[in-house]
């Protein structure tokens, strides 16, 4: 049975993207800090307590995936985020709280998991990075920046690694319907003095589909990518987002 490792897996896209492998065949190990969210996960994952931001944590988690037999499939989802403020007003202490699990959190996952895949001579990392990461967001610096760079990150894991069969991409999802948005859109309403019904709407404006997206829609990506049928799909930056066209409408 593959194996699939899903960081911040037991709520929002990650939970998706876990139900998703799950009903695909594979064995599911998920991480997340939130203990609630995972004592509700099915009891055939395995879940563990784990803060995407300490190396030693991470160290501790990929000693168990060995020992379980390697890692088939990687998808570094863990993020945060971040102040909704000019940036002017964002403080170094929450750029660092960003950046440090959006941006390390996926560096240190990748780092841990390129030993047993490259000794396997296959594998896939996925990051999850966003529509931030390619146009930027007014208001939203560290997360914008953080998610940046993780297309970069992914871009140099891909030329490292393919020589060893390994395949990296990265998933830039939209606005995608959930609490995590909910929260997003009250602090950017707050920002921009709008209501949260204007600034919903101007995100569905601001895309050729006029419509947010759905976690499945991403969790279906993530499994597609790891399949066969991807098997020379590597260093992509694909968007899950009904084609964004104004990141930024003011409406």
């Amino acid at each position: 049975m593959p194996r699939v490792l899903i960081t911040a897996g037991a709520s929002g896209i990650g939970r998706a993207m876990a139900e998703a492998f799950d009903d695909a065949g594979y064995e599911v190990w998920v991480t997340d800090v939130d203990t609630d969210a995972l004592q509700s996960c099915p009891g055939n994952w395995r879940c563990r307590v784990v803060d995407a931001a300490d190396e030693a944590q991470i160290g501790g988690l990929f000693d168990g995936i060995a020992k379980a037999g390697g890692l088939d499939v990687l998808c570094a989802n863990a993020g945060v985020k971040g102040p909704t403020a000019p940036i002017e007003e964002v403080t170094l202490d929450d750029w660092r709280a960003c950046t440090a699990v959006t941006l390390d959190g996926a560096f240190l996952v990748a780092k841990y998991a390129a030993p047993l895949m490259k000794a396997a001579g296959q594998g896939v990392i996925l990051f999850t990075s966003s529509t931030a990461g390619i146009y930027g967001y007014p208001n939203r610096s560290p997360y914008a920046a953080a998610k940046w760079a993780v297309i970069g990150l992914m871009k140099t894991v891909a030329m490292e690694l393919g020589p060893f069969g390994i395949r990296s991409n990265a998933i830039l999802p939209g606005a995608v319907e959930g609490p995590r948005m909910e929260r997003v859109l009250e602090a950017e309403a707050k920002a921009k003095g709008m209501t949260r019904d204007q600034v919903y709407n101007g995100y569905a404006a601001g895309v050729s589909m006029k419509t947010w997206v759905e976690a499945r829609d991403i969790a279906d990506m993530a499994v597609f990518l790891a399949s066969d049928g991807a098997r020379r799909v590597s260093g992509q930056v694909i968007a899950v987002d009904g084609h964004t066209v104004n990141p930024d409408p003011q409406i």
